[in-house]
């Protein structure tokens, strides 16, 4: 039995924590300081309006990569237990299309106002993306072959964007809103169930293509730590990982100068510069936690990674800012506005925590 990589749970407690409202708390502290919302760091915490990156980008990304490093292990716990290869497939669909409902469900489906219903998600694109990677990886066996099929996927998706959009206006770009060839197949195919009607949706269909290389790129990953300690130690797997960071950021890099990087298109190029960011920071946990064995601090991480789903939908449904509002609105009223924002951002977040917490201790998880 493989041990679980405490590591992972970790990272993405930290990951899911900027959802939690450490972003909105980040960019509060830095506006204590004159000028602090034009800081580097208060930048980092919001999207970049189209091309470009910031750490707030990297975000869903790392999730998705997360959540394809997972599937190596429980691949290999299904088959150890001696679980059909035809049972093994049917947990991958059930999961990718359950996790496409729970994106409905966050559009809204229980308003019951299907027309205007948002059919794209986050939760959508992460179900569709790691189900169509997890395919490949059940229907390819040979590592080389894996490699080929997530380099055709991104070429691929760099060629579609080499065309404008058929009802682009003349002189536009191809990686624009109205120009890019991956906007207009969503356009075409649900324009009335996009984030923006008619216009755009940054979890579009289209953006899946590469996105299914971003899970890919966690499935390698995860089966790379999978090797025994004896055949390669963890510190040898810790400079590996590192060094392919430095390899697919200097990669994106030098696609950005003809593909931009762009969340919202999931472009090739910010598929690499993300995974950059996901191996580098899967590395330092690792080595910090599962390496070296320094792991006391990671509970309040785990209390959150343990239940990463739960919290994204639950903040949805949940009022957890009236209940933060109960206990913290009349403390952040005696002081001034910016620190009382401050105090809220620091209770909201409790309040999320204190709630996975309970069912942590509880042993209640959303597994999906």
């Amino acid at each position: 039995m493989e041990k679980r990589l405490e590591s992972l749970d970790a990272l993405r407690g930290f990951d899911m924590l900027f959802i939690m409202g450490l972003a909105t708390l980040i960019s509060h502290i830095c506006c204590l300081f004159p000028g602090g919302d034009q800081f580097w760091l208060a930048r980092q915490m919001g999207h970049v309006p189209w091309h470009g990156w910031t750490h707030h980008d990297t975000i869903f990304p790392l999730f998705l990569f997360i959540a394809g490093m997972t599937f190596p292990f429980s691949l290999a716990k299904k088959r150890d237990k001696g679980i059909a290869n035809g049972r093994i497939w049917w947990d991958v669909v059930r999961r990718g299309l359950v996790l496409v409902f729970l994106g409905l469900v966050y559009g809204g489906f229980f308003r019951l106002d299907f027309p205007n219903l948002r059919w794209p998600s986050v939760l959508g694109r992460i179900g569709l993306a790691w189900m169509f990677a997890a395919m490949i990886w059940l229907s390819v066996k040979k590592l080389p072959w894996r490699i080929v099929i997530a380099a055709v996927l991104l070429l691929g998706y760099w060629v579609l964007h080499m065309f404008v959009a058929p009802d682009a206006p003349e002189g536009a770009d191809p990686f624009s809103k109205e120009g890019a060839m991956s906007i207009w197949i969503d356009r075409m195919l649900m324009p009335d169930h996009l984030y923006r009607k008619g216009i755009y949706d940054p979890e579009g269909l289209a953006g899946t293509i590469p996105a299914i290389v971003t899970a890919m790129l966690g499935m390698f990953t995860g089966d790379f730590v999978r090797l025994p300690e004896e055949k390669v130690s963890g510190g040898k797997k810790t400079l590996f990982i590192l060094a392919a960071a430095a390899v697919f950021l200097g990669l994106g890099l030098l696609w950005n100068k003809v593909f931009p990087i762009n969340k919202a298109l999931w472009t090739s190029s910010f598929v690499l510069v993300v995974a950059a960011y996901s191996l580098a920071m899967f590395a330092l946990f690792y080595w910090i936690i599962d390496v070296k064995g320094w792991n006391k601090w990671t509970t309040f991480f785990k209390v959150v990674g343990m239940n990463s789903i739960t919290i994204y939908l639950g903040q949805r449904i949940v009022n957890f800012g009236g209940i933060r509002d109960f206990f913290f609105k009349g403390v952040a009223g005696l002081c001034p506005e910016m620190w009382g924002k401050v105090i809220l951002d620091i209770g909201y977040i409790a309040v999320c925590w204190l709630f996975l917490y309970f069912l942590y201790k509880k042993k209640v998880f959303l597994k999906v």
